[in-house]
């Protein structure tokens, strides 16, 4: 029997991109709970927990071996049970990361601000719909298949779950692969709708629970863990992602003060011009996202009752406390002072 028999693919067709030496060794852990000898199996070495995810494999590589597993194992649904056993310590310092944030919403800022040393192949894309936070993953770079996917989206969810230490249920859940013979393990595991043959893979889940607060935060350790995980990603080869690294730029900038346009095409070595007309071809106007930018880390702040309105206009580049305040009234509607105080009154009635 294969795997192909087993759960149905689309086409085979090239796909580019890369996945940290945390999926392998995932997959040498759970093979040797089901008594497997890995090695022999998959026939490549162990990667070393010291590896700090450094090591990387092409995403077309890691296909191939969950095919040969879940042939051996007679498991179609080997992706989405080999994400439910992923823990942010398989991540190394990314994980320590995510753990140190002070909510949901700080942790899935910063997946997606490294997100290539987290999963580097088709870019996560982020939507505010109404009261809805929309995570999305085109095929700008191929189709990985449903092993892949599954995989993927089963370890975000679970890793939401451990930093959070409650269950998170999505409000849909849709793959761009065909639907497999039987949905019903995915509506138990994911407990939500989940839909097949999408134009994108997207997890769709309550804007309020961003405010969810994590189990560990610690925001002197955020900060060194993030200084780590800056040099990691500086020892990548570059990604062609322009608009994540325009992003990233924006967000270092946006402490010195008002990043222009120039500033930030100087960081990127390009001339504004082609920044200019790069970020036009995907549909974004520049004051617009650097505006949603400084919206975010504000919030992330703000979620930290241990920085004062003054640190916070200080770290956003403002000068003065008032221009901020007059600045997140025009993106929220309310004040900062309003915004945290809702924020600690719902984390109350979630601890009582």
């Amino acid at each position: 029997m294969t795997i192909l028999a087993m759960h149905p693919t689309m086409t085979e067709q090239p796909v580019r991109g890369v996945v940290p030496s945390t999926y392998v060794r995932l997959l040498y852990e759970y093979l040797d709970m089901q008594g497997v000898a890995a090695a022999a199996l998959l026939g490549v070495a162990a990667p070393e927990a010291a590896d700090r995810g450094l090591l990387r494999y092409p995403v077309a590589a890691w296909r191939a071996l969950l095919q040969r597993a879940a042939e051996h194992l007679h498991d179609p649904l080997l992706g989405l049970h080999l994400g439910q056993t992923i823990t942010p310590a398989h991540f190394g310092v990314m994980g320590y990361v995510l753990l140190a944030c002070p909510n949901l919403g700080a942790a899935l800022a910063r997946t997606l601000q490294y997100q290539r040393l987290l999963y580097d192949v088709n870019p996560m894309r982020t939507t505010m719909e109404g009261s809805d936070l929309l995570l999305e993953w085109g095929v700008d770079q191929g189709r990985p298949g449903p092993l892949v996917d599954e995989c993927a989206i089963s370890a975000l969810m679970q890793l939401m779950h451990n930093a959070t230490g409650r269950r998170i249920v999505a409000t849909e859940i849709c793959f761009v692969n065909p639907a497999p013979a039987n949905l019903q393990p995915y509506r138990d595991w994911f407990a939500c709708p989940v839909l097949f043959g999408q134009a994108v893979t997207s997890i769709r889940f309550p804007r309020a629970l961003l405010a969810l607060p994590l189990r560990q935060p610690d925001t002197v350790l955020l900060n060194v863990l993030e200084g780590q995980a800056d040099a990691l990603l500086a020892q990548l080869p570059p990604s062609d992602d322009f608009e994540q690294a325009v992003r990233r730029c924006i967000a270092r900038l946006v402490r010195e003060g008002q990043p222009e346009l120039e500033m930030v095409a100087n960081e990127l070595h390009v001339s504004t011009r082609t920044l200019h007309r790069r970020l036009a071809a995907s549909d974004i106007n520049f004051r617009e996202l650097r505006e949603s930018i400084r919206q975010h880390l504000a919030e992330d702040y703000l979620a930290d009752p241990r920085l004062q309105l003054t640190e916070i206009a200080q770290l956003l580049g403002y000068s003065e406390q008032s221009a901020f305040s007059r600045a997140f009234r025009r993106w929220s509607g309310q004040t900062p002072y309003d915004y945290r105080q809702r924020l600690l009154s719902s984390r109350k009635l979630e601890c009582q």
